[in-house]
C-alpha cells in the first residue's frame, strides 16, 4: 500500500466518523430517529467517543458543547496521524 493510499484511507475514515457524529448529533433532536434501529446504530458508534467530552465541557444553558470539543480533538488526531505517517512513510 502506497503512502498516499494510506493517508488518504486514514482521512476518509476520519471524515466518515465526522459524518457519524453529524447524524447522531442530529438526530438527538429528532426523538423518532433517536429511538430508531438507525439512532442505535449511530448511538453505539457516537456515544462512547462524545462521552469522553461530557465530562470536561459543562452544560450551558441545558445545550451539550462537548461534540464542538470533540470534533476538534478529532481533526487534532487526524492531522498528528497525516504527520506522522508521511514523517515515516
Amino acid at each position: 500500500m502506497s503512502a498516499a493510499l494510506l493517508i488518504q484511507s486514514v482521512n476518509r475514515l476520519f471524515g466518515l466518523y465526522g459524518w457519524i457524529l453529524i447524524l447522531y448529533i442530529l438526530g438527538t433532536w429528532i426523538p423518532q430517529l433517536r429511538h430508531s434501529v438507525v439512532g442505535g446504530i449511530l448511538a453505539q458508534l457516537s456515544e462512547p467517543y462524545l462521552r469522553l467530552f461530557r465530562g470536561i465541557v459543562p452544560l450551558l444553558g441545558g445545550m451539550d458543547f462537548s461534540p464542538i470539543l470533540a470534533f476538534v480533538v478529532l481533526r487534532l488526531v487526524q492531522g498528528i496521524l497525516n504527520q506522522a505517517l508521511r514523517a515515516f512513510l
